[in-house]
């Protein structure tokens, strides 16, 4: 698990026309109260759209959340559809996007990406993603699911698909449990979302500064 792909960018930086397009999402994780600290940090040098699972707004404080960042939840997916012909959230936010990050990852919503489920507005757009441009994951979940042989063939999985995961910390949990599975720091994961954007030239084998090997 780390930091470095070979999936081809479909933004350059060397064009110099806009500000890399970024899709931030979060799943159900104790993790997600950070997601307002995240989409902050990415706003400051990337375009940033954020969408939530239900599970995840028991984290999120909309109140306090970056206002300059749009929030989609579940109901937008549904309640922006009206006939045939109008324009479909998922769809839109894949064509928008210049790379997908999901942090946290819960367990939960990697084991249906793995399979392809696409039963929510964050699973759908997974499901349509054009895998030319980059994923990143940053999982959060409890040691023992993280140590789970599940956990072990979902990540495999998806990193065939060019996934970068950007691997958990072990520190003492929101359980209180003591182990790997703790969310990767925000700046750490805002350094290697970066770095992987502005890259130029770099081997498609050397991972990204500050990433867990």
């Amino acid at each position: 698990m780390n930091g470095s792909s070979s999936t081809a960018l479909a933004w350059s930086h060397t064009s110099g026309s806009r500000k890399p397009r970024i899709v931030l999402a979060a799943s159900g994780s104790v993790a997600a109260i950070k997601f307002g600290i995240l989409a902050e940090s990415l706003s400051e040098w990337a375009d940033v759209k954020a969408v939530v699972t239900t599970p995840a707004m028991h984290f999120i404080d909309k109140a306090t959340f970056p206002a300059h960042v749009k929030l989609y939840s579940e109901e937008d997916e549904w309640s922006g559809w009206k006939k045939l012909g109008d324009t479909v959230l998922h769809i839109e936010l894949r064509k928008w996007a210049d790379a997908l990050l999901i942090a946290p990852l819960s367990a939960n919503t990697l084991a249906k990406i793995a399979g392809g489920i696409c039963d929510n507005l964050l699973t759908s757009v997974v499901r349509a993603w054009d895998f030319s441009k980059p994923v990143f994951v940053a999982p959060s979940m409890n040691t023992f699911m993280w140590d789970s042989p599940f956990t072990v063939r979902h990540l495999t999985a998806i990193e065939e698909l060019g996934v970068i995961i950007i691997s958990p910390t072990s520190k003492k949990l929101a359980c209180g449990d003591i182990g790997v599975g703790a969310m990767a720091e925000v700046s750490i994961i805002d350094s290697i979302v970066r770095f992987s954007m502005f890259k130029c030239d770099r081997p498609s084998n050397s991972a990204a500064p500050g990433t867990p090997a």
